[in-house]
C-alpha cells in the first residue's frame, strides 16, 4: 500500500513540475521565444524576421554598446532620439531588441541584452514615448551581425535593434 501511494505521489509531483517547466516568461524571450515583454509577435523567429513578419527591422541605426556594459554611451543617444523623434505621436509600436558578443554563457548574454534592451526603452520613453508603446526582448549572442570572432566583430555585435509594428 505504502509503495503504491508513493508512486502516485511521485507521478503527481512529476505532472505538477513539467507542467511549470513549460510555462514561457512573458518578460524574456529567446530566439525560440515569440513573446516580447507579454505580447505575442504572432509568428517565431524565421531568421529572415527574427523579431516576426508583422515588424519591421532595418529602419534606425542600432545602438552599439561598450564591452560588459548596458549604458547608453553619449556618442549613441543621437540614434535613440531620432526613433523617439520618429515615433512620438504616432501610436506605433518599437521592440527593441538587445544582442551581445559570443563570449560569456548563454544566461549571461541573455540577460546582459536584456539590460541593454532595457536601457534603450526607458531613453525613449525619458524622450516622450508611451511606455506601453516600447517593448523590448533580448536575443544574446544569437544571430551576431558578424560571425567573426575578433575586436571588430564582437563591436559590431553589441548592440540593441529597433523592429516597428506594423
Amino acid at each position: 500500500m505504502r509503495i503504491h501511494t508513493f508512486a502516485i505521489l511521485s507521478v503527481t509531483v512529476l505532472l505538477a513540475l513539467s507542467g511549470c517547466a513549460n510555462k514561457k516568461n512573458k518578460q524574456y524571450a529567446g530566439v525560440d521565444g515569440d513573446y516580447v515583454s507579454g505580447t505575442p509577435l504572432g509568428e517565431r523567429a524565421d531568421g529572415a524576421n527574427f523579431m516576426g513578419a508583422n515588424v519591421q527591422r532595418g529602419l534606425y541605426a542600432p545602438v552599439q554598446f561598450a564591452y560588459d556594459s548596458s549604458a547608453v554611451a553619449p556618442d549613441q543617444e543621437s540614434k535613440v532620439s531620432s526613433v523617439a523623434e520618429a515615433l512620438k505621436g504616432s501610436g506605433k509600436t518599437v521592440i527593441v531588441a538587445g544582442f551581445t558578443d559570443e563570449r560569456g554563457t548563454q544566461e549571461y548574454n541573455r540577460s546582459l541584452g536584456e539590460k541593454r534592451a532595457l536601457a534603450v526603452r526607458e531613453a525613449l520613453i525619458s524622450r516622450g514615448l508611451k511606455a506601453n508603446n516600447v517593448q523590448t526582448v533580448s536575443f544574446g549572442s544569437e544571430m551576431p551581425v558578424d560571425p567573426a570572432s575578433n575586436e571588430a566583430a564582437w563591436a559590431k555585435n553589441r548592440r540593441a535593434e529597433f523592429g516597428i509594428v506594423k
